[in-house]
């Protein structure tokens, strides 16, 4: 499937790009989100005229994630989760949980920025979280999880 790229996407390009990606991920991902939009001969007169506004839109995005970046970077939080009397956690720490704790901390960070590779976070003590405010931008904050006080 091909497909013109409206925002940079990581490792597959950057706006404008003409990209061949399969079928699938075209269909589920990049399309519905609004990352791309199908190559045909109408939308690449359309795209061969907004090429310059898409790439003002991009600069911006960059910009914006290197001020949040500045700001968030090395950024220290701490949890307090509950453990059993073992001392294993119950449940685990995720996305949703760590979005939420930035958002108290006045950062607006969607779960999807946020870089888990090994899953939820399921034991005590402290992570190198990234956050991939942009794909040429990855912050990293510190997160310590803790026993709750009884």
């Amino acid at each position: 499937m091909k497909l013109i790229l409206q925002e940079s996407v990581t490792g597959l390009g950057n706006p404008g790009d003409l990209v061949q990606v399969k079928s699938g991920y075209g269909r589920n991902y990049l399309l519905p989100s609004g990352k791309a939009i199908v190559a045909n001969e109408e939308n690449m007169k359309v795209y061969e005229a907004k090429q310059e506004e898409l790439k003002l839109q991009e600069e911006k995005r960059l910009e914006t994630a290197k001020e949040i970046h500045a700001k968030i970077n090395d950024f220290s939080v701490s949890q307090n989760v509950a453990i059993s009397e073992e001392g294993t956690m119950y449940g685990s720490v995720g996305t949703k949980e760590i979005s939420d704790l930035l958002e108290e901390k006045d950062f607006k960070i969607e779960r999807s920025a946020i870089r888990l590779p090994e899953g939820s976070l399921k034991e005590l003590g402290s992570y190198v979280i990234d956050i991939e405010l942009h794909p040429e931008v990855i912050a990293q904050v510190n997160l310590e999880l803790k026993p709750e006080e009884t």
